[in-house]
């Protein structure tokens, strides 16, 4: 670390002013154990380029868990804290550079997340009715950048599906797209998206896993959750569940053995006519998609798990019909502009974001673009409290530079910039509560950002008005 420069007493009469660059949990983490310490007074933006907040609670989170997405209720809290201001609607990077951005405030927190998804790196998978996974949730989530046109012309022909990938989000996806009209009226989809799916013809979703059923990243509950749905019947092969190996990992794990307890009730149902049958296969390596114009089928090899848990083909191929093949098989992290980043996160010194192997003074870094797409929602509050521990540490030790004093939102306006405050998020928020009471529901997700920016407009006409 560089050696202390200018002493923390340097910043008299004002807050140590903070942007965080991400509104998602992890980012609302960190604004929340800036704000809730007494040691040093601050002053958090907590800047989003979307103009809503929460990050992947509202835009990755499946509509149809609706008690996960209630934390967005929880996370609140933090933005209508005193010390926390929002400012949604402005990119780093295009509206506002990286470096405009750290001469205005003392200190930065990147807690943008990894949102880019990971490639099967298989032949055909540029074929039309190829989707990453990435791209079917922004779509059921109502965000404003995703390719509706896109995914719902291939989900409109969808006989056969295949998703490729054992983790929640593949479950989500199969859960979804398996869903009654009547089980997902109650959510908070757009409305193009409930058509969509009550019209989808879907009859088969193929869930594809590498390995066997002990190596599957699945939660218990989202594999429990498949046995309740209205219209769909869970199938799992008996066969995949015979493996030794298996049984001697549950015998030392219990999150494998309840696993492997919910895929024994599946094994051996059969597809009841009229419902969609959803098939949990395993030892299944997708090696490339079939088609010409488009995807007509996966071909699939047969894997056995090596004695170090490495999929190992047998050379046994077949294939599996698909019209629309999902991956779900990991987020990889993007470059902010003029931000360094290693194999898909910013490299750093707890939390301290280091550039060419020196820690950067008054950088940070919290959240998935931090240790990776791991763990869940809660695990970027521990996290986030770690970076921010870093900070503090870095004022006591006066080793962060003074920003200057004038505002960069005013910079933004003056260029012609839209933020979006936490007032204007009131008036989306009020806007999809009201457009979901008129069809019988609590919400209704506005996917466009016109939409969006209009219901902040219309606010405030009404209330100049």
């Amino acid at each position: 670390m560089a050696e202390p420069t200018v002493p923390d007493r340097s910043l008299p009469g004002r807050p140590l002013r903070v942007a965080v660059v991400g509104a998602g949990p992890a980012g609302i983490y960190a604004a929340d154990a800036l704000a809730g310490q007494d040691d040093v007074p601050v002053a958090v933006d907590l800047i989003d380029r979307l103009p809503t907040p929460f990050g992947l609670v509202r835009h990755g989170i499946a509509p149809d868990h609706l008690k996960m997405r209630a934390l967005r209720e929880t996370l609140h809290h933090t933005l209508d804290h005193e010390r926390v201001r929002f400012v949604g609607n402005v990119e780093i990077g295009t509206d506002l550079t990286l470096d405009e951005l750290r001469r205005h405030v003392d200190a930065v927190v990147y807690t943008y997340g990894a949102a880019g998804d990971r490639t099967l790196g298989i032949p055909g998978e540029e074929l039309p009715g190829s989707l990453a996974a990435t791209d079917v949730v922004a779509w059921y989530c109502g965000h404003p950048d995703a390719d509706r046109g896109r995914v719902e012309e291939l989900v409109s022909r969808a006989r056969d599906v295949v998703v490729v990938g054992v983790g929640n989000v593949a479950l989500d996806v199969a859960r979804v797209l398996a869903r009654s009209a009547a089980e997902l009226h109650p959510t908070d989809m757009p409305h193009h998206v409930l058509d969509t799916l009550a019209a989808a013809p879907v009859e088969r979703i193929t869930v594809l896993g590498r390995r066997g059923p002990a190596q599957a990243s699945f939660t218990t509950q989202e594999l429990r959750e498949l046995g309740h749905l209205a219209a769909a019947t869970v199938l799992v092969d008996p066969a995949d569940l015979t493996d030794a190996g298996d049984a001697a990992l549950a015998a030392e794990d219990r999150h494998v053995a309840r696993n492997l307890a919910a895929l024994a009730d599946y094994a051996g149902h059969e597809a009841a006519l009229g419902t969609v049958s959803v098939r949990l296969r395993f030892h299944a390596r997708p090696v490339r998609l079939l088609g010409t114009d488009r995807v007509i089928g996966v071909e699939v090899e047969r894997t056995r798990v090596d004695a170090d848990g490495r999929a190992v083909g047998t050379g046994e191929l077949e294939v599996v019909p698909a019209d629309l093949v999902v991956r779900s098989v990991g987020y990889r992290g993007h470059a902010l502009p003029g931000l360094p980043l290693d194999g898909g996160t910013v490299p750093h010194d707890a939390g301290r974001v280091v550039r060419d192997g020196e820690v950067s003074r008054g950088e940070y870094v919290a959240g998935w673009i931090k240790r990776g797409p791991t763990g869940v929602v809660g695990t970027n509050k521990h996290d986030a409290r770690e970076t921010v521990a870093s900070l503090l540490a870095d004022v006591a030790a006066g080793v962060l530079a003074p920003g200057g004093d004038d505002d960069w939102v005013d910079t933004l306006l003056a260029r012609g910039g839209h933020p979006v405050l936490l007032s204007d998020w009131r008036a989306i928020d009020a806007a999809e509560i009201a457009l979901g009471a008129v069809h019988g529901r609590a919400r209704t997700t506005l996917h466009d950002r016109q939409q969006l920016l209009d219901a902040v407009r219309a606010a405030a006409a009404a209330q100049e008005g």
